[in-house]
């Protein structure tokens, strides 16, 4: 299991350095590039949090095999309260939150999400091969 843990958050985190360091290219030719080091911080952080995600649903497969769905939903509705809490003031400081400040959290966030659910559909179809 710890294999299979271990893969699965390297597949996350080369998913979001791949997209991060796309998301820093296309930025460079945007008319107004952000720090870099604000892209990576929100990579960082979204992918830490799903694979935080994945590892407790792994934890979990057992105890709440039939409730894991629902954990996921809860999971994902923490990352928001993490962006509020990390993000928000930063990005709202000035009383405006821009489109720009707004895409550098929401891409890494799909980005992650999607990975993700996909990581986690395909463990969810194989749970019943686990004793």
């Amino acid at each position: 299991m710890l294999k299979r843990l271990a893969v699965n958050c390297g597949i996350l985190f080369a998913v979001a350095v791949a997209a991060c360091g796309i998301h820093v290219v296309v930025n460079s030719f945007v008319e107004q590039p952000v720090v870099v080091k604000e892209i990576i911080y929100s990579y960082t952080v979204n992918a830490l949090l799903a694979c935080i995600v994945v590892l407790l649903l792994f934890v979990l497969k057992r105890k709440l095999k039939d409730q894991l769905g629902f954990v996921f939903m809860l999971a994902s509705m923490l990352k928001f309260v993490f962006f509020f809490i990390l993000f928000y003031p930063r990005y709202h400081a000035d009383g405006d939150l821009s489109r720009v400040e707004f895409l550098i959290f929401f891409i890494p966030y799909v980005i992650c999400l999607i990975t993700e659910s996909i990581i986690l559909s395909k463990f969810l179809n194989t749970l019943d091969n686990y004793k």
